[in-house]
């Protein structure tokens, strides 16, 4: 009986054995378990405090005035109240029954999460572990805004230092008798200046040099005509003071360009038989390259002031030009001129026509430029100019003389010398062309130049 009675215990003992190493091996294999799961216990208490009132839980708090918690690598304690990044790993010892919560490890132990990437980004970060309440907050923004305003308050401070008011300035000019004028009462003084009998020939002039300015603008020309000044300039290209004549040939220039109202009355006015008898008579070439300006800016897009331009023999006083001495620099201005008023017809005609524009190319076909041009034997002025040594001069005559091709084609296939003058220049551009590519430039000036040569040389075969 004894025998049975110590196998019994024998058994016992090794039974209490058992289970007691199944309870630790159970309470360590949960322990293990609980970071792979990162269970959350959310804690509530029915305990009231000493003054009868429930205690504030984290889920109570004020999330303005929640605690961050920044997390590390390593387990650490939660305390209430704080806020856990998201991405992090939390745990409830069993142990001791606090939270725990660190960064998660990647499966080569390096962290992957959002924060831990933007930390390594900006560095090293003190972080003031200390929560801010929503009041905290707006303390904060308002003395930013304080400070903003201070420093925008000493910057226009400073300005004021540096520069002083409108207000003051105006006082300060009617102390001294100076106001701010507009265009058209300086206008009305000039043209007194100009049309004053006290005044010298210098301040005349410089009242005609400081008009050109102003009278370059539609309106302001418009106002000048309608105060008198058009005509008083017009009336001065009869002074005997070459200075006079060149200066108000400018104006009237300036005041003509693209400005149809200003050209009608001036042609009504007699300015274009002013300048013509200025370009046939003898005069310096600083007069008549001003003038030759005022006639350009007459006859561009004025079809009647062309017609009269024919009518008086304006033609003829231009080819005078090429027979005059020292007059070398107004050929090219000629040329061009010519070529303008030509390709301006052309292209109208080739325009889509619509009610008003028949009319203006009803009044264009009553201009016969190009056959005066070629009874005048301009064709042979035009291509002389082609031994000129310039590039410049050598470009716009060769468009001329391009345009001219239609109606002049059989006065070149009988001209030698332009034969021979268009040979020179072939052999001159294919050199500079060939230059020109060489330095890496395939479209170059001279390339061009040769293109015009050829293309006219061509249509002369």
């Amino acid at each position: 009986m004894s025998h049975w009675t110590g196998l019994l215990s024998t058994a016992a003992k090794v039974n209490l054995l058992v289970l007691v190493v199944s309870v630790v091996f159970s309470r360590s294999s949960l322990s293990d378990r609980v970071p792979e799961f990162a269970l959350t216990k959310i804690e509530e208490s029915d305990i009231k405090d000493d003054s009868g009132k429930e205690p504030i839980t984290e889920d109570d708090a004020d999330p303005e005035d929640l605690e961050v918690f920044y997390p590390t690598h390593q387990w650490q304690t939660l305390r209430p109240g704080q806020a856990v990044p998201a991405g992090s790993r939390v745990r409830l010892n069993l142990q001791t029954g606090e939270r725990e919560a660190k960064l998660p490890d990647s499966e080569n132990g390096r962290s992957d999460t959002r924060e831990e990437r933007r930390r390594k980004r900006l560095g090293k970060v003190d972080v003031d572990s200390n929560s801010f309440t929503s009041q905290e907050l707006k303390k904060a923004l308002a003395k930013m805004k304080e400070s903003e305003k201070a420093e925008r308050k000493a910057h226009e401070e400073e300005v004021r230092k540096k520069f002083r008011p409108i207000e003051q300035l105006k006082e300060e000019f009617e102390k001294m008798n100076v106001k701010m004028e507009t265009d058209y009462e300086i206008m009305v003084k000039l043209i007194s200046k100009f049309n004053s009998s006290a005044s010298t020939l210098d301040e005349r002039v410089a009242a005609l040099y400081d008009l050109e300015y102003y009278v370059h603008q539609v309106d302001n020309a418009k106002d000048f005509l309608s105060m008198g000044g058009l005509q008083l300039v017009i009336d001065g290209l009869n002074s005997t003071e070459a200075a006079l004549k060149e200066h108000a040939a400018f104006v009237l220039g300036a005041a003509l360009s693209s400005n149809p109202k200003v050209q009608i009355e001036a042609i009504e006015g007699g300015a274009l038989q002013k300048l013509l008898v200025i370009l046939a008579t003898e005069q310096p070439l600083a007069v008549k390259k001003k003038a030759l300006f005022a006639l350009s800016s007459m006859l561009r897009h004025f079809p009647y002031a062309q017609q009269q331009f024919l009518k008086l023999g304006g033609l003829q006083v231009l080819r005078s030009l090429f027979r005059q001495k020292g007059m070398e620099t107004l050929y090219v201005r000629v040329v061009t001129l010519l070529y303008d008023l030509i390709m301006e017809k052309m292209l109208l005609e080739d325009s889509q026509h619509g009610d008003q524009m028949e009319e203006k190319i009803q009044q264009y076909r009553q201009v016969k430029l190009v056959p005066a041009v070629v009874e005048q034997d301009w064709c042979v002025v035009v291509s002389n100019l082609l031994a000129m040594p310039e590039h410049d001069t050598r470009e716009k005559v060769l468009k001329t003389v391009g345009v001219l091709m239609a109606f002049c084609k059989e006065r070149y296939r009988g001209d030698q010398a332009l034969s021979t003058t268009l040979s020179l220049l072939r052999s001159e551009y294919e050199e500079l062309a060939a230059e020109e590519q060489r330095e890496g430039d395939k479209d170059g000036y001279f390339k061009e130049l040769l293109g015009s040569v050829n293309t006219i040389i061509q249509e002369l075969r």
